[in-house]
């Protein structure tokens, strides 16, 4: 009986139990004051940037040099051309096919006994021009055995687990699979940009002091390898690879400014400011992220100078592909557009990656239409994901395998209130 009953009051708690909104409003008035404050000081610190930003093209050569010669703490960016450029957007051709990819994944589960996850990448094949169409497909792909679930060394035999942000860089690899394989199969009398969601640069690889064979497998050997696949279509077609990046929180070209305003000529954060980390003369541009420079640089449709990425990742695997990026103002927001080099190389591919993702974000209300497609094919949502390992289970079972789950697992399943 105390049993029960301590589950009753439990339950009524529970529900009684609400946010105490009342004692917050003097808190949330002081949030508001903080944000004002801090506004005003964001947008003096924007108007020196654009001020400097405005005067580097008089000396491009020397920035250059500088940049090359620095040593910083901080990611910046290469200069590909003058960094106050603007340029209008072309016209998109009179035909033209956007293919987009995206992934969605059921990552592996520790409560669960069968070891496996889902990978789910969406595609959208829109045609444009005299003969529209439309082609929306997903590749679901169950990863279950031995070789698939882990990357093994081939040296030593060592096993490493896809899961969690390994797998997130494992369905990168298939999204520009699928892309590649798509691009292969359709008609080469087009022009076609092929898109991807998210930096063309491996992020989740940084930082992680993942083994050589791990990187290997990953990005030298599946995605730069499917990304040379489209360089090489290219030769026979008018061909481009893009990835578009929605709300940048990129820093790399108001890290330029930074090293412009830095009084020493050899810029050596380690040496000059070690340890110092107020009053550095850096700091009158700190805070500040790319897309707040381009919303005020920048009209709408217009993209910026193209960048190169100098991040350690890039420069140390990516030959050819170098990724090369630039910055579109579009109607609701600034977005990083990132290219190979051998698009960026190539001033029509430019033209027509430029003109076609602000079409795009024209026709999707702000952002790729395509892409927005793409995901939709590609969402795994929390209820598919129970029906995805209810299926498991039942298959399981029906086969005479019954397996165990953990007791988390199963009390998630059967709410004891």
């Amino acid at each position: 009986m105390f049993g029960v009953g301590a589950r009753d009051i439990l339950g009524q708690s529970r529900r009684e139990m609400s946010l105490d909104l009342a004692s917050l409003v003097g808190q949330i008035v002081d949030l508001a004051a903080s944000l004002k404050t801090r506004e005003r000081e964001r947008a003096a610190r924007l108007d020196f940037a654009l001020n400097i930003l405005k005067s580097l093209s008089a000396d491009f050569d020397r920035l250059r040099h500088k940049i090359d010669a620095s040593k910083t703490t901080w990611l910046v960016a290469g200069l590909k051309e003058k960094i106050d450029l603007r340029q209008a957007a072309p016209s998109c051709p009179d035909d033209f096919i956007i293919l987009a990819s995206d992934g969605s994944h059921i990552d592996v589960d520790r409560h669960q006994s069968a070891r496996c996850f889902l990978i789910n990448i969406g595609v959208a094949q829109l045609q444009y021009g005299r003969n529209p169409d439309a082609r929306l497909l997903s590749f679901p792909t169950l990863y279950f055995k031995d070789n698939e679930v882990v990357i093994v060394s081939p040296d030593d035999g060592q096993r490493i687990p896809i899961k969690e942000q390994l797998l997130g860089v494992k369905r990168s690899v298939e999204e520009c699979r699928i892309l590649a394989e798509r691009a292969v199969e359709l008609k080469a009398d087009l022009p076609l940009v092929a898109l991807l969601d998210g930096s063309l640069i491996f992020w989740g690889l940084i930082g992680q002091a993942y083994d050589e064979f791990v990187i290997r497998e990953l990005l030298v050997e599946g995605f730069l390898e499917h990304l040379n696949m489209m360089k090489g279509l290219s030769r026979d077609r008018q061909l481009a690879v893009a990835s578009y990046i929605s709300s940048p929180q990129s820093t790399d070209v108001v890290n330029v400014l930074r090293l412009a305003v830095c009084p020493y000529e050899t810029v050596d954060c380690d040496r000059n400011c070690r340890g110092k980390f107020e009053r550095r003369e850096c700091d009158v541009v700190g805070g500040l992220l790319d897309r707040d420079l381009f919303a005020r640089l920048l009209a709408p449709g217009e993209r910026s100078a193209i960048f190169s990425s100098r991040s350690s990742v890039v420069m140390k695997y990516y030959g050819v592909q170098e990724v090369d990026f630039f910055y579109i103002r579009l109607d609701g927001e600034v977005a990083r557009v990132e290219i190979p080099l051998w698009v960026a190389e190539d001033e029509k591919l430019v033209e027509l990656v430029h003109a076609t993702i602000s079409d795009q974000c024209r026709l999707g209300l702000g952002y790729p239409v395509a892409l927005g497609e793409a995901h939709e094919q590609a969402v795994v949502t929390g209820a598919d994901r129970e029906q995805f390992w209810g299926l498991v289970e039942q298959v399981l079972a029906d086969d005479g395998m019954i397996l165990e789950s953990s007791a988390k697992r199963q009390s998630k399943r059967a709410r004891w209130i």
